[in-house]
């Protein structure tokens, strides 16, 4: 035996909204004045239903939003499209504003466009915490930057005094020595100075102030040509093996592609707690923009990638060493400027660099040289 209907002594669908005080729903024409109205409504703006009914819908507004055409254009796409959603400033009765979350949804109605339902949700608490997150987060970088700037100085000043004080003692010394002691002291000042003059070069290079000289070159062959130079430096207990796919020639400097590729093996070497292998190769490619914003739409590089299968890095190191002046190493063992030298030279050179780790899965820096347009 079935249940006899229950009978509301109101309308159903009006007990229902007038019970809703979270969100503002109500009905508008299809000019955008408004028809009914919510306790909801009433709640977030503070206007009674005798307040607004009759009333347009952009009231709402800011003057500025109202000035730039905002209420027409949302009434304007939902009626096109069947909805609109967007997210910005109301004003409440008193004149305050809230940050609202608005939907707004074509009614039709046997094949006629009748009006529309809008609704509204307050979401000033949400909005107001995710600016205070958002400044955090930003305090948050300005100190790591500081503190980077920090390390870099106690790395340079550390690096610097050392070359100064060879120099200087090389100096005191040279009156004293004799001619074969001299031209010993001579040697060793002079290779604190070109070593001064190398971490001059990778300042320069970070700030991509650097003089480049680009021409022509076959990227393999240069790889290939320095191959025993990168053995030398993966050291003797490192196999450095060399995996270089057929690639177009590009214009760089052939000389400062070799200084970046020395920096990332060396930096490979130094990653590596034992025993293990680095791996230089080429490759071409068509970067993804959604992963790549530095990447020239259309265009193809070629990908200069050492990698190793060392320990790799955590997300929150990887993020950081694309970092300026950001280093792992133990002050006096690097001044941090060996990847920006790095990432600096891809990026004078047109193109840009990125890194892909992760922990027990080695770790691979990649060089993105743009190929250029065939000659007329």
């Amino acid at each position: 035996m079935s249940r006899p209907a229950m009978r509301f002594p109101v309308d159903p669908e009006h007990l229902l909204l007038s019970g809703v005080t979270d969100y503002a729903i109500y009905m508008l024409d299809p000019s955008g004045v408004i028809l009914s109205w919510n306790t909801g409504g009433e709640r977030i703006k503070g206007y009674s239903d005798a307040e607004v009914l009759g009333e347009h819908f952009s009231k709402f507004y800011t003057a500025e939003d109202r000035a730039a055409g905002e209420p027409d254009r949302a009434l304007a796409t939902a009626a096109r499209e069947g909805r609109y959603e967007a997210e910005g400033w109301r004003v409440r009765k008193d004149g305050s504003h809230f940050r609202a979350n608005i939907v707004i949804d074509a009614i039709w109605h046997e094949g006629r466009h009748v009006g529309f339902a809008k609704i509204t949700r307050d979401i000033t608490e949400r909005y107001t915490a995710q600016q205070q997150l958002r400044s955090a987060q930003q305090s948050l970088a300005q100190v790591q930057r500081i503190n980077a700037l920090g390390q870099l100085s106690l790395g340079l000043a550390h690096d610097f005094n050392n070359l100064l004080a060879v120099v200087t003692a090389s100096l005191d010394l040279l009156p004293g020595a004799d001619e074969a002691r001299r031209q010993r002291l001579v040697d060793v000042a002079r290779q604190a100075t070109e070593r001064g003059q190398r971490l001059t070069l990778q300042m320069l290079a970070f700030a991509r102030g650097q003089r480049l000289a680009p021409a022509l070159h076959d990227i393999n062959a240069l790889v290939f040509d320095a191959a025993d130079v990168y053995r030398r430096a993966a050291g003797a207990i490192t196999q450095c093996e060399f995996a270089l796919s057929e690639v177009p020639p590009l214009m760089v400097d052939a000389g400062q592609l070799e200084a970046a590729l020395l920096n990332l093996v060396g930096n490979a070497r130094d990653a590596l707690q034992s025993s293990g292998t680095i791996r230089i190769s080429t490759r071409r490619a068509r970067p993804d923009p959604r992963e790549h914003v530095e990447a020239r739409e259309g265009t193809d590089y070629v990908y200069v990638t050492v990698a190793d299968d060392g320990p790799g890095m955590d997300e929150e190191v990887r993020l950081r060493a694309m970092e300026p002046f950001f280093t792992t190493k133990d002050v006096g063992h690097g001044s941090g400027l060996g990847l920006s030298q790095v990432f600096g030279f891809a990026s004078q050179s047109g193109g840009f660099a990125f890194i892909d780790s992760q922990p027990g899965r080695g770790t691979r820096v990649t060089l993105a040289l743009p190929i250029p347009d065939p000659a007329p």
